[in-house]
């Protein structure tokens, strides 16, 4: 191999033992166990001194505060979290990168109570989706910061619709600057999980999401094998461009088995995610990256009713290949909960979301993405002390 090929490998093996170190305890239990859970601190590299499994802020904390806003990032770090996604990151027209759930922002902001941007609102087709609303990419910067968050599903979250209008959309450099602040607040590293969205879309438009990323993270000196910053991506082919861009450790998300990553559609890839979480597509996998977040179906499928089947050998197979999983996403209501983990027939009312961490966690996962960070640390702490480990 040359010597840039050679570089890559063994940037990327050193990637993968710092982030297995933060996820996978002394020893790399999981490793040596396939499908048995690690539990316990963290030793050697990455987020020193975190219990496992890694409990992960989804997009802050969704579940009780419009997401994607610094009040819901900082409520996660509060409730404990050991790392908060903040933020999927979508570009303005004048490439400066911000942190929404899409680049549609009809649904998490206030957008269409401001006449003066009546005129934005357009139909657009994402990722083969044809899609009608504002979209980040045809605003300004400025523009944007005149816009206030909203819940997103408020018919399920009623009481967070009280934070609507509370906060600005923040930009990647601002979740940087606020990580900083609060690491230093804290007296710990605080650890964020950002993810590049729709890249394929956003490089046809001219506004590649990597190259902007790297020189942000850059810039801020986290753009290292070391630095407190995990990388996810639903596009292998993003990931595979940042493996040359920066050093951070990198994470390939993975959606239903049937499905096809969009950039596999459009360059004609005819693959499914199927065959990605076969051992072959794992091992390919780590070749560029260290980690995977699968759908929560990939690893304990449901029957035809909903209720939780036999788990998959997803967790041994990447385990074998060098790969953590930070499956996605758990939520305490009954409509996101498998059936038999439902309680009444409200589908807003919570359901025994303890019960399916059990599930979960028996697996052997790593981690996994909760939009109730304080509900996944005492559903981890129950885990642990049922085996004996004092988390």
């Amino acid at each position: 191999m040359g010597t840039q090929e050679s570089y890559e490998q063994g940037r990327g093996t050193g990637r993968r033992a710092l982030l297995g170190a933060a996820v996978l305890g002394a020893g790399g239990a999981v490793l040596a166990l396939p499908g048995a859970a690690s539990a316990g601190t963290r030793h050697g590299g990455g987020p020193k001194g975190l219990p496992v499994p890694t409990v992960i802020g989804h997009r802050g904390a969704s579940g009780y505060r419009p997401e994607h806003t610094f009040g819901s990032y900082q409520l996660a770090l509060d409730l404990g979290a050991d790392i908060v996604e903040a933020g999927d990151l979508v570009p303005t027209k004048d490439g400066h990168l911000v942190c929404r759930h899409e680049p549609e922002i009809g649904g998490t902001t206030d957008v269409a109570d401001h006449p003066e941007f009546a005129g934005r609102k357009t139909t657009k087709v994402l990722d083969g989706v044809t899609t009608t609303g504002w979209f980040t990419e045809d605003f300004t910067l400025a523009e944007l910061k005149t816009l206030r968050a909203v819940e997103r599903i408020p018919a399920t979250r009623q009481r967070n619709t009280l934070y609507d209008g509370r906060w600005e959309i923040p930009t990647f450099e601002e979740v940087l600057r606020w990580q900083d602040e609060q690491t230093r607040k804290r007296g710990k590293q605080v650890w964020i999980y950002p993810e590049t969205k729709h890249p394929t879309y956003f490089r046809k438009l001219g506004l590649g999401l990597e190259e902007r990323l790297a020189t942000i993270l850059r810039a801020h000196g986290k753009d290292r094998k070391n630095s407190p910053v995990i990388i996810q991506s639903f596009e292998p082919t993003s990931i595979q461009r940042l493996n040359k861009l920066v050093g951070n450790p990198l994470v390939v998300l993975l959606s239903a088995a049937n499905t096809r990553p969009w950039d596999f559609v459009a360059t004609g890839d005819p693959r499914t995610v199927a065959d990605l979480v076969t051992p072959e597509g794992l091992t390919e996998i780590a070749s560029y990256a260290q980690g995977i977040g699968p759908t929560l179906d990939l690893v304990i499928p449901k029957d035809a009713n909903g209720n939780l089947t036999r788990p998959t050998t997803l967790v041994a197979d990447a385990h074998a290949a060098g790969l953590i999983l930070h499956p996605y996403t758990m939520r305490n209501e009954n409509t996101f909960l498998p059936a038999n983990f439902r309680k009444g027939t409200d589908p807003a009312a919570y359901g025994d979301v303890f019960g399916a961490y059990q599930a979960y966690f028996a697996t052997g996962i790593d981690g996994v993405f909760t939009d109730n960070a304080d509900t996944g640390l005492l559903a981890r702490e129950d885990f642990l002390r049922g085996r004996g480990v004092n988390g």
